[in-house]
């Protein structure tokens, strides 16, 4: 500890002249899709915590555009005794916001409260006998049978973020959110100026030692900071912030609004870029555990109603069709486990008499239906709109439950009945890398009440779903995958509602936008 205590009073120490120097700093100015309201990367599942995570804290490995784990904040890793045995060599020089060094033990601290939270996480600990840190650079996987995952379990970019933190932190209980933001990654959180619902400021962490080498794509690759400070300013509103993004009062904004884009589009200070190809996927989750969708003969009988072109043409827009792309499955479309297996019921034009009838014969008697839509999810709104239309269309007593996002969660939390405060169904959207394999697809779960809201219980999906972590070869896992969707399209999980693009706009000064969702080093001002 006298050594751990001696490098962060010297480090402090070195701090001074960056402070000295801020006031002449240069600002980049952006504008988040909302606000972080969970600062913790840890415990939740928002993308601005993870945008801000990435921010914050550092990663052992990256993720490059083909979805590949790369060394991040190791220099390699070594595997012997057939699978068995992992040693990850941290990289020299990397050290903590507060001075001290990034040690060994410090990750495997980390490693074990994401673990805890996170569902590949908590399949790689199962497949671990013994984690450990057998000295200061080296964090040791003993497993009781091979997991060639490992890498990309510890650096893949789908929420929940494996974040390192300080072993002090790192023993936070992970249910409950760490209260001071100590990281190793490019940039440090300013705690002292954060305004809820208005401002987060993040400031260059000069202490920080990017790659020498690797692919500079997503989360892989030297990640060099050219701003000396970072302002994510809130603008709920999506009007406000496209005009002040065309004023010159932002830099850049995350989400280039559907609606937006023809005003955004004739500006010549303004450039409008898809940097992510897996964009967004929506979906419709509906209550296992209480009727009408603990009925597996109505969730069947409802594919009839599900419309996604209505659903895509109302979010992006009827002329925007290189927007999106249907049908869309249980796999993200464009990536390896994405097929088109047992999607006939999605294609063609929606027959409501033809559903009316098939849902009376599943036995469909009236049951109230509480749609939760997030109000402040411009995109999640479109959709539920669509979806509540095709529900009543289709004959059903449904109740809309138009509410914040935070609140929609803290009543998905419910497993009752509507009566009791429960409910029935309701409208999110997660990024296309989110589904990108059985390993990351949280949703995509037949697990029971130990499972994701909703609480499906559909053995076979969970069998092929441990089948395919021991799959041979890429092959083996699509052929799995392809079994998985077919499983999907009877049981019904969840609705898939289809993958739109998102665009991103900044004005044409700034240079060094890198694909992928929105990070913040590489970017510079011209």
């Amino acid at each position: 500890m006298q050594r751990r205590s001696l490098m962060k009073t010297a480090a402090a120490g070195l701090v001074l002249p960056f402070v000295a120097r801020a006031q002449a700093s240069t600002t980049l100015r952006f504008t988040p899709q909302q606000d972080v309201v969970t600062l913790d990367p840890v415990t939740t599942t928002a993308y601005a915590t993870r945008n801000h995570g990435y921010m914050v804290f550092d990663t052992l490995y990256g993720m490059d555009a083909g979805f590949r784990a790369t060394p991040q904040m190791v220099d390699g890793h070594s595997v012997e005794a057939d699978g068995r045995l992992w040693n990850l060599t941290l990289r020299e020089g990397l050290r903590f916001h507060d001075g001290e060094r990034v040690l060994a033990r410090d990750c495997v601290a980390s490693i074990r409260r994401w673990a805890r939270r996170d569902p590949f996480g908590g399949l790689l600990m199962e497949a671990t006998d013994e984690l450990s840190a057998p000295d200061d650079r080296t964090i040791r996987f003993r497993l009781k049978r091979p997991f060639p995952l490992l890498p990309f379990a510890l650096g893949k970019a789908s929420v929940p973020v494996c974040a390192m933190m300080p072993e002090r932190l790192a023993n936070t209980d992970p249910f409950r959110q760490v209260t001071e933001l100590v990281g190793s990654g490019p940039f440090r959180f300013k705690a002292d100026e954060r305004v809820p619902g208005s401002l987060s400021v993040y400031t260059k962490f000069e202490g920080y030692v990017p790659r020498r080498d690797g692919a500079l794509t997503w989360t892989s690759g030297p990640k060099v900071v050219h701003f000396d400070r970072v302002e994510w300013r809130v603008m709920p509103d999506p009007s406000t912030a496209t005009s002040a993004l065309i004023a010159g009062e932002a830099d850049w904004q995350e989400y280039a609004y559907h609606d937006q884009l023809p005003l955004m589009r004739r500006n010549r200070n303004i450039r409008v870029e898809v940097k992510d190809p897996t964009g967004f996927v929506g979906m419709m989750q509906v209550n296992h555990l209480q009727a009408p969708f603990n009925n597996p003969a109505i969730r069947r009988a409802l594919w009839g109603a599900i419309d996604q072109e209505a659903t895509m043409q109302a979010l992006v827009g009827a002329g925007e069709t290189s927007l999106y792309t249907l049908p869309l499955g249980f796999f993200c479309n464009g990536t390896p486990m994405a097929s088109a297996e047992g999607l006939a019921p999605l294609n063609g034009a929606r027959d409501m008499g033809r559903v009316r009838a098939a849902l009376r014969d599943a036995g469909y008697r009236g049951e109230p239906v509480l749609l939760m839509i997030p109000s402040t999810s411009s995109g999640s709104s479109v959709m539920g709109a669509v979806a509540a239309d095709s529900l009543k269309q289709a004959g059903m007593n449904v109740e809309v439950y138009s509410v914040e996002f935070n609140a929609m969660l803290q009543r998905r939390n419910r497993r009752g009945p509507v009566a009791d405060g429960g409910w029935s169904a309701f409208i999110t959207n997660w990024a296309g890398m989110d589904w990108l394999n059985p390993a990351v697809h949280i949703a995509l779960r037949g697990a029971g009440e130990a499972g994701y809201a909703g609480w499906a219980t559909i053995p076979r999906i969970e069998a092929l779903r441990a089948a395919w972590f021991e799959a041979p070869d890429e092959a083996a896992q699509k052929a799995i995958c392809r079994d998985i969707q077919a499983e999907g399209m009877r049981e019904v999980p969840y609705y898939p509602l289809g993958q739109y693009l998102q665009p991103t706009a900044w004005r044409t000064g700034i240079t060094g936008v890198l694909d992928g969702f929105a990070t913040f080093w590489n970017v510079r001002r011209s």
